[in-house]
């Protein structure tokens, strides 16, 4: 089971600290991957979920790219992202299901159960993720630990 933090959350949704980028380390450090949202505005890179934020360098997604699941929030972004092969990046709006740069299957919460996918806020509709390959939670310590007692 693969598990990503959603914007770095572990343990509840706080919004005011979410994509900021210690707090994304933090969140790594602690073994997990996270899911972030990440714009491009005349080729600057920013994290934010709303609106860009937190102003970023490309070196910072390289260091942390085999734990990023990168949601990119503006055609820029993806164009971005796009061009370069060894990230792992999506979007998505409300689409049932989206794939991945590197061909998961990204679920929007609701949505399950979907064999081998990612499962997106599951615990927002209580859902089975039981044939999943990833989770991605603002809980995903309280997934962790119960999916590693099994």
């Amino acid at each position: 089971m693969i598990y990503i933090s959603h914007r770095g959350n572990l343990n509840g949704k706080f919004e005011s600290y979410e994509n900021e980028p210690t707090y994304i380390l933090s969140a790594i450090e602690k073994g997990y991957d996270v899911e972030v949202d990440v714009w491009c505005e005349d080729g600057n890179l920013y994290l934010g979920h709303d609106k860009p934020q937190y102003g970023m360098n490309i070196d910072w997604f390289k260091q942390n790219k085999d734990n990023l699941w990168i949601h990119c929030k503006n055609k820029e972004a993806v164009e971005y992202f796009s061009q370069l092969i060894s990230f792992n990046w999506f979007w998505h709006e409300t689409d049932t299901m989206t794939l991945t740069s590197d061909r998961y299957i990204w679920v929007y919460p609701g949505k399950q159960p979907i064999a081998n996918s990612i499962a997106v806020l599951p615990e927002i509709h209580n859902e089975d993720v039981g044939r999943c390959s990833g989770i991605c939670s603002d809980f995903i310590e309280r997934y962790r630990n119960e999916y590693e007692r099994l």
